[in-house]
């Protein structure tokens, strides 16, 4: 395990895309809702793992509005899955201080899973430690075009329509954006994720497969983006020297 980083170096928002899962049951002879069911025991060490550290702010990417098109019984099996988790969970996040928010529309999910996920939203609701986002239904370019909707419809004049603006209206208002995007099982993109707020993200791609990707490979990954150097556009010169 790589050394502990001092808090200065940790991200304040650390988002994942969670992937691989498929390929780790196919690996191994299993059906890909039991490579689902391994994927969620590694989210739930990877949360352990980010509230040990102190990191403020986790998104995981759990379902993209893309995915209703995998096989019927998948996505049922999925959902059954959230169910069962936030029903797991639901002690271990008030115990750890946790809120849980929801990125994208809940509104097409199934009943039982927008009443668990309501449940556990307003049951965390004064979580201060970490802010837990699932991404559910999620679409980074519909999460744009909502938020200009909204503009329209708050009736702002041209000049008001700003960069800051449009951030408050979107599903993370109020959060700094991501730090850091984690993207496992090798795939080399962003799958339209959090397309607005990854603008100065930095990205952090490993072949592990997303049920392998275990503490140790956290920590390197965090090893890793401790050593960049982050400068928004700026120069080096504008930055000034490292302290």
């Amino acid at each position: 395990m790589e050394p502990p980083l001092h808090p200065t170096e940790l991200p304040r928002h650390l988002a994942v895309i969670m992937d691989g899962n498929g390929r780790w049951a196919q690996a191994r002879g299993l059906t890909r809702s039991q490579g689902h069911t391994a994927g969620t025991t590694a989210a739930r060490a990877f949360v352990a793992r980010c509230r040990e550290l102190g990191i403020g702010h986790v998104t995981l990417y759990a379902f993209s509005r893309e995915n209703w098109g995998r096989p019927k019984d998948e996505v049922e099996s999925l959902f059954e899955l959230m169910r069962r988790f936030l029903d797991k969970e639901l002690d271990t996040l008030l115990a750890q201080d946790i809120r849980l928010n929801v990125l994208g529309d809940m509104d097409a999910l199934p009943l039982l899973t927008r009443k668990a996920l309501a449940h556990t939203v307003a049951r965390t609701a004064k979580g201060r430690a970490m802010v837990l986002n699932l991404a559910l239904n999620y679409s980074g370019r519909d999460e744009i075009v909502r938020a200009a909707r909204r503009m329209v419809q708050d009736g702002l004049a041209p000049a008001q329509i700003t960069e800051q603006a449009l951030a408050e209206r979107l599903y993370t208002a109020g959060q700094p954006d991501p730090d850091l995007i984690i993207r496992t099982s090798g795939e080399l993109r962003l799958s339209n994720y959090l397309l607005f707020q990854c603008a100065y993200s930095e990205l952090y791609f490993t072949p592990t497969l997303w049920p392998d990707f275990d503490a140790a490979e956290l920590d390197k990954a965090l090893a890793d983006y401790a050593t960049r150097k982050r400068r928004f556009g700026k120069t080096a010169e504008q930055i000034g020297p490292t302290p």
